[in-house]
């Protein structure tokens, strides 16, 4: 196949990945957004092939990887979708590490000269220090989302001191593999191990509320290594596929720090969320709050005129969303304004919500952002939170609080709030919750699916 040829298709795949990240930033269009990358890879996929001789160990590979694939997307639920894609995030990094210790091991293999020329090492450090630091940061946001490890900071005295220790002796040890005239196999292998080493200490102290940002964070990561990767490689849909992600990663999770009023700088340091949450106030007094049936947020729901179903964590968990789109579609049938309102960094990842609601194939004229909802509040009558927690704390409010100033959904503005949660224990920010004991608020405490199911059957 032609040179010529190549980088046409080439382009033609890059197009179909612009499109299909065009097309994933709405739900409406997030179906067809996803069949256009599909479309994209395969293209690239195939060009790839094309351009190689070892076509049965390549297609074995893809095969393997296609079965486990397959089995992990038909037994994965919903609530486990954060960790997985963390996990694939750390795969993407270990493959970049994988690829740069085969280039310089074997650099003839790859095209490239016998001697390392200054930029394929210069890009192959990147590569591989990103990739490392990818895989181990992505390891430990898997551990934190599966509950597998505590979702609180860890910190310890110095922390920070002893991660600017370790990047200088990881760019050290990288100056060194840099200006070796050979290959310097002890300067690469040790850049390589405190990139490792970098990776989970970069993680371990950001708290629970931060994981979504986390998850974005670690997706730009991945794109970059892969980048870095195609320019050792000389192959530029690599190149073009890994800055892709890359930059849009990077542009999500400035979005989301600002959805959440904290600067990026401030993510990475991490701490945020190290406050237990207590049911106590300060003066040791006990807080009271009220609580009620299904059959009595039946009664309010059925006797209001404007509804806003505010979902969390915590519907995910229950696996209720089939139950409130039969909830919502029951009040919409009595006449009732019923709409649900969507935090940027509700649930363990990006758009989590979403995903539910759009799996519930709730109609997405039903579904507004942060925005465009909350001058809405105080002219509803019941707002109804399932599982949300930190996403609605007007604690957020009040300064000194460690979520001071995070935008949140105004559900303490409605008329009358309930709260659907199975305890009053704090949520993932480790934070108590003055919403939970208003004098306009009432819990149901249980199962999310199973409240909301009885309330329809009240309705």
């Amino acid at each position: 196949m032609s040179v010529n040829f190549i980088a046409l298709a080439y382009l033609v795949a890059a197009v179909f990945f612009i499109l299909s990240l065009k097309g994933l930033s709405s739900p409406t269009a997030a179906r067809r957004g996803n069949l256009l990358g599909m479309l994209g890879m395969g293209i690239a996929v195939s060009t790839t092939l094309t351009i190689t001789g070892n076509w049965v160990l390549i297609l074995s590979c893809i095969a393997v990887g296609a079965i486990i694939g397959s089995i992990v997307a038909q037994r994965i639920q919903m609530t486990a979708m954060p960790e997985l894609i963390a996990f694939m995030h750390s795969l993407v990094g270990l493959a970049a590490v994988f690829i740069a210790i085969a280039a310089v091991n074997n650099p003839v293999s790859f095209g490239l000269p016998e001697i390392l020329p200054a930029g394929n090492k210069l890009e192959l450090f990147l590569g591989t220090f990103i990739g490392a630091m990818t895989w181990s940061g992505s390891v430990i946001a898997f551990l934190k989302l599966s509950g597998r490890m505590s979702g609180a900071p860890i910190i310890f005295s110095g922390q920070h001191m002893v991660n600017l220790l370790l990047a200088i002796v990881m760019i050290s040890f990288g100056l060194w593999f840099f200006f070796s005239e050979t290959t310097n196999w002890t300067a690469f292998s040790t850049m390589t191990a405190v990139a490792f080493l970098l990776g989970f200490l970069i993680i371990i102290p950001i708290g629970g509320a931060d994981m979504p940002v986390v998850i974005s964070m670690l997706n730009s990561y991945s794109g970059w290594a892969a980048a870095g990767i195609g320019f050792s490689l000389g192959n530029p849909m690599l190149i073009i596929a890994g800055s892709l992600v890359g930059s849009s990663g990077a542009i999500l999770s400035y979005i989301m720090c600002k959805a959440m009023n904290r600067p990026f700088l401030s993510v990475i340091l991490g701490g945020f969320g190290s406050d237990g949450g207590s049911q106590s106030t300060s003066d040791g007094a006990q807080k009271t709050y009220r609580s009620g049936s299904a059959d009595d947020a039946a009664f309010l729901l059925g006797n209001s005129d404007s509804v806003i179903i505010i979902p969390g964590y915590g519907l995910a968990v229950a696996r209720a969303q089939h139950a409130v789109k039969e909830l919502a579609l029951a009040l919409h049938k009595k006449g009732i304004n019923i709409r649900f309102a969507i935090h940027p960094v509700a649930g363990r990842m990006p758009g989590h919500m979403n995903v539910l609601l759009a799996e519930a194939e709730i109609p997405y004229e039903m579904v507004q952002e942060m925005e465009e909802i909350n001058s809405d509040f105080p002219n509803t009558d019941v707002v109804l939170v399932l599982g949300a927690n930190d996403v609605v704390n007007p604690a957020a409010n009040v300064p000194g609080s460690p979520i001071y100033g995070m935008p949140i959904l105004e559900a303490y503005k409605a008329r009358t709030v309930m709260v659907v949660k199975r305890s009053m224990a704090a949520g993932y920010a480790g934070l108590d919750n003055d919403l939970f004991y208003m004098d306009k608020t009432m819990m149901v405490f249980g199962d999310a699916k199973k409240v909301v199911e009885d309330m329809v059957k009240a309705l």
